[in-house]
């Protein structure tokens, strides 16, 4: 089964006027469910821009995408949101209330799942605050069970994000940069939870990194991003040092503004 095909997709930024430059370019991709795949690239390669797509969060100005094998723009509103519901998008830096408690927080990655009685309910009272806990402990996060999301640091509120992804029941995960603010220790354990959790429910995992060395030792396949184009695709057997400097080379010098998503506003809900 393949959980998203695109072919010669192409995305300009919705703020964008005439001719500006595509934030995505002829992008031709295959996942298959289950796979983990890791996409890496310098800042402004397209990589956010890529998930949210993948989301189902911006709409193609050419070419063909498929999720699940539906065409999801051509959906009705209502039928495009039941099968968001299916996905969980991770951003880098999580969109949590600030005066809400990290139990309210993680709890509401059910929120897809839940009445609107069962939602307020939990509101009002967290329910199955075990489950939470369990949760969190995976992300070294259980002693902030009862904690403000204001009152958390940067990386905290990362895994927090990350720990509401595993409350939910998506069947895909796509995760923006997870490691960015954290220690080498909260990094490894942070990646490998999130891909045993992929594994156990025969999830997809798509996974932005700037890490390179740990998406070429943690996922089989790596897709390399330059310029909102497709530099390579390849199982991380094939990859080497020559092609990682081809994808990084010059980046620097060349001034690239941040990641185009930063200046969309994308039409979807991170539960």
């Amino acid at each position: 089964m393949t959980s998203f095909h695109l072919d010669h997709l192409s995305i300009r930024h919705q703020t964008a006027l005439g001719n500006a430059a595509y934030a995505l370019y002829d992008i031709c991709l295959s996942i298959r469910s289950g796979e983990q795949i890791a996409i890496v690239g310098p800042s402004g390669s397209g990589k956010t821009t890529l998930l949210h797509t993948l989301a189902c969060a911006h709409r193609p100005d050419t070419g063909d995408f498929r999720a699940f094998d539906v065409m999801p723009w051509a959906l009705s509103n209502a039928a495009r949101h039941a099968l968001r519901a299916r996905l969980f998008l991770a951003p880098q830096t999580p969109p949590l209330p600030p005066r809400q408690r990290v139990v309210t927080t993680v709890l509401a990655g059910r929120l897809p799942q839940w009445t609107l009685w069962q939602a307020l309910k939990s509101w009002i009272k967290p329910t199955d605050i075990q489950a939470c806990f369990d949760v969190l402990q995976r992300f070294n996060l259980h002693d902030k069970l009862y904690a403000r999301v204001d009152r958390l640091s940067g990386g905290e509120r990362q895994r927090c994000g990350l720990a509401r992804l595993m409350m939910s029941s998506a069947e895909i995960f796509l995760v923006d940069e997870p490691l960015s603010s954290l220690d080498p220790t909260l990094a490894m354990q942070t990646l490998l939870a999130l891909q045993q959790e992929a594994r156990s429910r025969h999830a997809t995992l798509v996974c932005s990194l700037h890490q390179v060395e740990l998406a070429r030792t943690h996922f089989p396949r790596i897709i390399g991003l330059r310029d909102g184009r497709v530099v390579f695709d390849v199982m991380r057997e094939e990859l080497s040092d020559e092609m990682i400097h081809a994808l990084y080379q010059n980046a620097n010098s060349r001034g690239i503004e941040p990641d185009a998503t930063q200046q969309i506003t994308p039409d979807i809900r991170c539960f």
